[in-house]
């Protein structure tokens, strides 16, 4: 399919991130667009409001007339996540249409710009969204796909006028082989999406093929310690091509200093709060540097960088009240989630609020959920959020909370999280997970408010 022949797109699973920011990318381009989701929320809305009809029932009779019989000019992505007996997905391969993922399409969108490609099993989104902020703070323009809101330009989506081009590349499904970089990051590699892999060793191989699609002439960097072969390496330690050292909290920032092997940046202040923060922005640096940002305009830009919403988000940062919502749905991701919080607020009482994300990844690090989960003073546990999977017998918070080497543990529902919150009166609160835990922190933040 040639992009420039594009005019009308349906998007079955319009609610991801992902693919919200495919529906606004077309929707700019001036295409007609629209699709389905099962839940509204307030990214769907924000969809609405921009003029990108969705619907949320499951039905043949909501699909619009001009989308009923394939043509050249009509494109239907879709998400793994939407269930295989979809009324709506069905439909479009009972009509003999060609389905493509949201990968196949930023592999279409990327094939002629330079790519600038972010993967890894935690830490893309920041990193993805801060070399992108580098990039035009420092005036070099560029399109971005990003996996998360960036608080910066309030969008997911940002479509710039050059061939430039930054994009988060998705392990999930192994997604990110569909694309061909210029310039490739990649921060971790932990264990995770078993349910498509099977087991760690195959996820590391789908990262060694999609470092093998950085084109020869282009640039690979590596977090240090991943058995991974790079161009270049980074990290927390001198042993990296490019590192941060002297990291340290001052007046409640995070600050450091940046060595590679051709210049130092000193006193660097990071507009985010923990040490796994700054490893990514060491690696923003590196690509930042590649792409011609001066060194004065890569400290302005860190220093104003505000994140990524659900990513470390301070929704309330008072003296005496202090409440974090975070994306952090992997044990690695909340252990530097709490060593964050931690390290900032040291001595106040942390309440979190959890909801496990998917049964498969419930069963198979329950473990190392639960230590860290234990290191909480207070934790609220939800109910699991199923996302695409049917339940698996026996793995359900009950089965978490029983290993969970703590007394403080309270399984509740949303509902009563925060009837409980109102009684704990936390002054230190964190909300994490990845399903529908979002939609606590509206009510959650009224309730502190009208306090």
């Amino acid at each position: 399919m040639k992009l420039e022949d594009i005019q009308r797109v349906y998007l079955i699973g319009i609610g991801g991130i992902g693919m919200s920011g495919l529906a606004r990318y077309f929707h700019k381009r001036g295409c007609v667009v629209c699709g389905y989701d099962k839940t509204a929320t307030p990214l769907t809305q924000s969809l609405a409001d921009e003029g990108i009809p969705v619907r949320y029932e499951d039905l043949e009779e909501n699909i619009p007339m001009n989308f009923h019989e394939p043509s050249s000019s009509t494109l239907i992505i879709y998400t793994p996540a939407i269930p295989q007996d979809s009324v709506v997905l069905n439909f479009f391969k009972r009509k003999g249409f060609t389905l493509y993922k949201r990968s196949q399409v930023l592999g279409i969108l990327s094939a002629g710009m330079y790519t600038i490609a972010v993967a890894g099993t935690h830490g893309k989104t920041t990193t993805s969204t801060l070399i992108t902020h580098l990039l035009l703070n420092g005036g070099n323009d560029c399109s971005a796909f990003l996996g998360g809101i960036s608080s910066n330009y309030d969008t997911n989506i940002i479509i710039g006028k050059n061939n430039v081009m930054v994009v988060e590349a998705d392990e999930y499904d192994r997604s990110f082989l569909t694309l061909h970089p210029d310039v490739a990051v990649v921060t971790s590699m932990d264990a995770d999406h078993l349910d498509i892999y099977g087991d760690e060793s195959h996820l590391i191989e789908s990262f060694k093929l999609f470092a093998g699609q950085v084109k020869a002439d282009g640039k690979l960097f590596v977090r240090n310690g991943l058995p991974l072969a790079g161009t270049s390496t980074y990290g927390l330690t001198t042993q990296a091509d490019a590192y941060a050292q002297n990291i340290r909290v001052e007046a409640g920032e995070f600050k450091f200093d940046f060595k590679n092997q051709e210049l130092e940046m000193p006193n660097l202040v990071l507009g985010l709060a923990g040490q796994h923060n700054i490893e990514n922005a060491v690696a923003a640096i590196q690509v930042a540097l590649l792409m011609g940002i001066s060194k004065e305009d890569i400290r302005a830009g860190l220093a104003s960088f505000k994140g990524v919403k659900r990513r470390f988000e301070y929704i309330i940062k008072e003296p005496k009240r202090i409440y974090i919502d975070d994306y952090a749905h992997h044990p690695e991701e909340l252990r530097a989630c709490f060593k964050a919080v931690r390290t900032l607020y040291p001595d106040k009482k942390l309440t979190v609020v959890f909801q496990p994300h998917l049964f498969t990844r419930t069963r198979d690090f329950v473990d190392g959920f639960a230590e860290v989960l234990a290191t909480a003073d207070e934790l609220l546990l939800l109910d699991i959020y199923p996302a695409r999977e049917l339940p698996i017998p026996g793995v359900d918070s009950d089965f978490l909370a029983k290993k969970i080497n703590s007394d403080k543990v309270i399984r509740c529902s949303k509902e009563q999280a925060l009837q409980l919150v109102r009684s704990l009166n936390p002054e230190l609160l964190v909300t994490v997970g990845a399903g529908d835990i979002d939609t606590l922190v509206k009510p959650l933040h009224t309730l502190f408010t009208n306090a």
